[in-house]
């Protein structure tokens, strides 16, 4: 296994008087891409959510890069380097592309080791992202979903993160853009990115993961490498059918 960059232990979280999550446990690797998968309503979004310190009520221990980060608030997480791209994308409509892009700009990062994270900047994010490249001017009111759904992911790159928490990425868009969005995964892992990201699509998670936890009301009911995962008709059936 690569070195651990996120360890998440027993991980709770509520909204109100509801828990959500009960005590799942878990790690992503140096340059790992893992899924968090599970029906709707299962608990992904709100552990990403938890673990950007955008739930108040919420316990357990969250360490990255070896650093206990779960007393930390929402932007101490984000400036060492955990950045989140969430499922409703919050592009600021009224800024051009390029605009959104500079608001989510911030300082070249390293690694523990000294080695220095992939740096992001417009012109290499337009590699990427050609349909971005195409539209700097455009402002994000006036961008179709899978557009918007584009900027969100390259606003995140801006920070210059080391790891991505990516929210439900197929989530509502066009074949054509989650095909895309798989690329850009792709891309994203040659770079040395770790991300781990919420999904319920499985073709979707086979095609750009390494390994995959599944989450069953808030209870972490399986994990193992996606491989196994795609291949195990029965655990899709018992945790993944609708």
């Amino acid at each position: 296994m690569s070195a651990a960059m996120l360890e998440v232990e027993r991980l709770t979280a509520w909204y109100g008087a509801a828990q959500i999550l009960f005590e799942p446990s878990f790690h992503i690797g140096r340059g790992e891409v893992v899924a968090l998968m599970g029906r709707n309503g299962a608990g992904k979004s709100t552990t990403l959510k938890a673990l950007m310190a955008l739930i108040p009520q919420r316990s357990g221990t969250v360490r990255f890069l070896g650093e206990d980060i779960s007393h930390l608030k929402p932007f101490e997480i984000a400036r060492r380097g955990l950045g989140f791209v969430p499922e409703d994308r919050r592009i600021f409509s009224d800024l051009t592309v390029l605009e959104n892009l500079d608001v989510g700009r911030q300082p070249l990062r390293h690694h523990p080791d000294g080695r220095p994270a992939p740096s992001w900047v417009p012109e290499k994010l337009f590699t990427i992202f050609p349909n971005l490249g195409e539209m700097p001017d455009r402002r994000g009111a006036q961008m179709s979903g899978g557009e918007q759904q584009m900027l969100t992911v390259a606003r995140t790159l801006m920070g210059n993160p080391l790891l991505v928490l990516l929210d439900e990425p197929s989530e509502g868009v066009a074949p054509v853009i989650v095909e895309q969005m798989a690329n850009t995964i792709v891309e994203l892992k040659k770079e040395g990115l770790s991300v781990l990201l919420s999904e319920q699509n499985i073709h979707f998670a086979q095609l750009v993961c390494d390994r995959a936890y599944v989450l069953e009301k808030g209870q972490l009911q399986w994990h193992g490498r996606m491989a196994d995962l795609a291949n195990d008709v029965t655990v899709q059936r018992r945790l993944l059918s609708v």
